[in-house]
């Protein structure tokens, strides 16, 4: 699925700028399902993270990435809708956002999730604290995909020009764990599994 016109113009113009100045650094793209949809799973350092995660993808594969309620301000929001993200309200169990996860992953989508809920990095004040979320790994599983690990490193100092370092694992086994009643546990489960891939990955960088 080709990316709308507008994550094109924004991914143009950044992959000169991660690859010079920033000196993004890739590996693991062998990883990432080709053609199928999944969810792709990252640690969240700052909110700079969804660009260099989602532009080694471009241009054949895009990113679509929840965006917490309250960026849906004018004109922001226009952006945010424009390059394919959508709302979900935090705190609130937002059935509605996973069900659009959920079918985008099925439609054949990436759908790009952060189990830490927050970015790490302080600016304003937080309400939100960073904890690991079993969202991604219930999205993966009751859309039937993969569940791909991520972490990034770099967005937190983007004023000393990086680098910046992405690392994609390989899909998260659940099968062992699909056929499964309980939903709740299963997310658990994978959600474990998921958080320690991660940090591995981010050791790695």
């Amino acid at each position: 699925m080709r990316p709308p016109l507008a994550y094109q113009l924004i991914a143009a113009v950044s992959w000169p700028i991660l690859n010079g100045p920033f000196r993004l650094r890739v590996r693991g793209r062998e990883n990432l399902p080709a053609t199928s949809g999944y969810v792709l799973a990252c640690n969240h350092v700052s909110s700079f993270d969804p660009w260099p995660l989602g532009l080694p993808l471009w241009p054949h594969r895009w990113l679509r990435f929840m965006a917490k309620s309250e960026l849906y301000w004018w004109p922001l929001r226009v952006v945010l809708n424009s390059v394919g993200a959508f709302k979900i309200r935090r705190g609130l169990g937002d059935r509605e956002a996973i069900e659009t996860a959920v079918q985008l992953a099925r439609d054949g989508h990436v759908v790009a999730m952060f189990p830490e809920g927050t970015r790490r990095a302080k600016g304003l004040a937080k309400k939100h604290e960073p904890r690991p979320r079993s969202g991604a790994a219930r999205i993966a599983l009751e859309a039937g995909v993969p569940l791909v690990p991520a972490a990034v490193a770099g967005t937190d100092r983007l004023l000393a020009l990086g680098p910046l370092r992405i690392a994609y694992g390989e899909p998260i086994e659940m099968d062992d764990l699909r056929a499964s009643d309980d939903l709740r546990a299963s997310s658990q489960e994978v959600t474990e599994r998921l958080m320690a891939r991660i940090a591995e990955l981010e050791a790695s960088l």
